[in-house]
C-alpha cells in the first residue's frame, strides 16, 4: 500500500498534467458521481440503515437526493461558472481586458463527518470536481458501512488517477495532515477543527470548516401552534437528533411552551406512534460511546423531563425527549446536545431571547416562529448565525441555490452550488493589456512632476457616486 506522501505526490503529478481542467473531463466525472447515487441507492440505504438506524425516506431525502440535485445544479451551470468575469476598467485602462478567472486549487482534502456520512463527503466532492481538482476523501471510520461503501465505489465511477479514498481513524486523519495540500475541507466537531486548523498553518493552507454549535429557535408573536409542533418536531428528531442545524434548543414564553407541549406530545405520537422504539421511522444513535454521551448530558440535567426520557444502551435508542425548568447554566446548554433531546428554557420577551442568543457563540442555524413579520426581521436583524429561517427548520440548507456554512465558532467558509465551486476555487485577477494609449501610460514614468500627478490622478481616480443615501 502506497504512503500517504506518495498518494498526494502521484496526485499532484497528475493534477499539472491538466487533465482535470477541460470543461468535458469534469462534466464527465460529474455524470459518472451521479450514476454512483443512481445505480447504487439500495446499497447506500442500507449503509445507512447500519450505521444510523437511518430509515429509507431520510437517506434519500437528505443523502441521495441532496446530492443528486447539487450534482445536476453543477452539470447545468458549469460552464456558465468558468465561464472568465468581466470587470469595470478605468481610463488608464479603457482598452484592456480585465477579467476574474475562476482556477482549481490543485490537490485538496475533504473530511467528512459521521452523521450524515454520504452527503457530507459527496457534496464537497462536486463542488471540487467541478472546480477542476484533484481530491484525496477520508469518510467518517464511525460511520463504518458508508465508509466502506464509499470506499468500494468512488473507483468504480470516478477517475482512480484523479480522486481517492484513504479509510482509517483519528491516527490516520493525522498523518494525512502531515502532507501538503492545497485546500482542506473539514466537517466535524469544533475540537478537531482546532488541529486540522494547526495542521494547515504549517502550510499556509486554506481551509473550510463546517462545524456546528447550539442551533436556537425562538417563538414569539404567536404561531399555529400544532403545525408549529410538526415543523419543530421534525426538524429536532430528524436523523435521531444528530444534525449539525437541528433546532438544539427552544426559547419562548411560558405561555407558549405550555401550550406546546401537549401539541409537541400530538405530533411525536402522529410521527412515532405511542412506542418510538418500535417505529421504523426512528433512527439510532450512532455508537455506545456517543450514546453514553448524550445520557451523561441528560442526568446530569437539571431540568424536568415531561416527554420521553427512556432509552436502551443495547438498541443506542433514546426516545424524543423534553426537558423543561432549566436555565442557561445547566448540562444540556453547556455544548451541542447532538441527540433526540430538547431542552426549552422560559424567556418572556423576544429581546430578551435575543441577548441570550448573541451572549453565546454564533451558531451554524438560527429559527424563528412568528406570525409577525416585524418579529422575524427584528431576530434577522439583530443576531448573527451560519444560516437563518423562519416558521420551520433545517430546510434553508437544501436548496443549492443558498450558501452553507457557518459564522464564528460554527465554522468559516460556505458550499452547496454555486458557493462549492468558488470554495474550492482560486479567483485569479488578469488583465490582457496592449500598447494603446502610451501616452497616458507614461505618465507614471520619472522624472515624476505634479504635472503628470495631476493628470495620471484623473486618469485612474475612481468617483464618488451622486447618489447618496439619506
Amino acid at each position: 500500500m502506497e504512503s500517504h506522501s506518495e498518494v498526494v505526490a502521484w496526485l499532484r503529478s497528475v493534477f499539472r498534467t491538466g487533465v482535470t481542467i477541460p470543461l468535458q473531463f469534469r462534466l464527465t466525472q460529474l455524470s459518472a458521481l451521479l450514476s454512483l447515487m443512481e445505480d447504487n441507492e439500495a446499497q447506500i440505504v442500507d449503509a445507512l440503515r447500519k450505521d444510523l438506524g437511518k430509515p429509507k425516506f431520510e437517506a434519500v431525502l437528505s443523502e441521495i437526493d441532496m446530492v443528486r440535485n447539487d450534482i445536476c445544479y453543477a452539470i447545468n451551470n458549469l460552464k456558465t461558472w468558468m465561464t472568465p468575469e468581466y470587470v469595470g476598467t478605468n481610463l488608464a485602462t479603457k482598452f484592456d481586458d480585465c477579467f476574474i478567472r475562476r482556477e482549481p486549487f490543485g490537490v485538496v482534502l475533504i473530511i467528512g463527518a459521521w452523521n450524515y456520512p454520504l452527503q457530507l463527503i459527496l457534496l464537497p466532492l462536486v463542488g471540487a470536481i467541478a472546480a477542476g481538482n484533484c481530491a484525496v476523501l477520508k469518510p467518517s471510520e464511525i460511520s463504518q458501512a458508508t465508509e466502506q461503501l464509499l470506499a468500494d465505489l468512488i473507483p468504480k465511477y470516478l477517475s482512480k488517477e484523479c480522486y481517492v479514498v484513504m479509510c482509517g481513524g483519528a491516527e490516520e486523519t493525522k498523518k494525512l495532515l502531515q502532507n501538503k495540500f492545497d485546500h482542506i475541507f473539514y466537517t466535524g466537531s469544533q475540537s478537531v477543527a482546532r488541529g486540522i486548523l494547526r495542521a494547515a498553518a504549517d502550510h499556509l493552507t486554506p481551509v473550510t470548516l463546517e462545524l456546528g454549535g447550539k442551533s436556537p429557535c425562538l417563538i414569539y408573536g404567536g404561531v399555529d401552534i400544532k403545525t408549529a409542533a410538526k415543523r419543530l418536531v421534525w426538524a429536532k428528531y430528524f436523523n435521531c437528533g444528530q444534525s449539525c442545524v437541528a433546532p438544539d434548543y427552544l426559547l419562548c414564553d411560558a405561555e407558549t411552551r405550555d401550550a406546546l407541549l401537549p401539541a409537541i406530545r400530538e405530533a411525536l405520537e402522529g410521527f412515532y406512534g405511542p412506542d418510538p422504539q418500535r417505529c421504523q421511522d426512528m433512527g439510532r444513535i450512532v455508537t455506545d460511546k456517543h450514546w453514553s454521551h448524550v445520557m451523561e448530558l441528560l442526568g446530569r440535567s437539571k431540568g424536568r423531563v415531561v416527554i420521553g426520557g427512556e432509552s436502551t444502551r443495547e438498541d443506542k435508542y433514546i426516545a424524543p425527549t423534553v426537558v423543561v425548568d432549566i436555565d442557561e447554566t445547566d448540562a444540556l446548554m453547556q455544548e451541542e446536545i447532538f441527540g433526540p433531546v430538547l431542552p426549552i428554557i422560559a424567556l418572556e420577551t423576544v429581546e430578551e431571547a435575543i441577548d441570550f442568543v448573541n451572549a453565546r457563540e454564533s451558531p451554524l442555524a438560527l429559527y424563528v416562529f412568528s406570525d409577525v413579520p416585524q418579529l422575524v426581521t427584528k431576530v434577522l436583524e439583530n443576531t448573527r448565525s451560519g444560516g437563518f429561517c423562519s416558521n420551520d427548520g433545517i430546510v434553508h440548507m437544501t436548496l443549492p441555490t443558498l450558501p452553507f456554512g457557518g459564522v464564528g465558532a460554527s465554522g468559516m467558509g460556505c458550499y452547496h452550488g454555486r458557493w462549492s465551486f468558488d470554495t474550492f476555487s482560486h479567483k485569479r485577477g488578469c488583465m490582457f493589456r496592449g500598447w494603446a494609449l502610451e501616452r497616458i501610460g507614461a505618465l507614471r514614468y520619472p522624472p515624476y512632476s505634479d504635472t503628470n500627478l495631476s493628470w495620471l490622478r484623473w486618469a485612474t481616480t475612481t468617483k464618488k457616486s451622486s447618489c447618496s443615501v439619506m
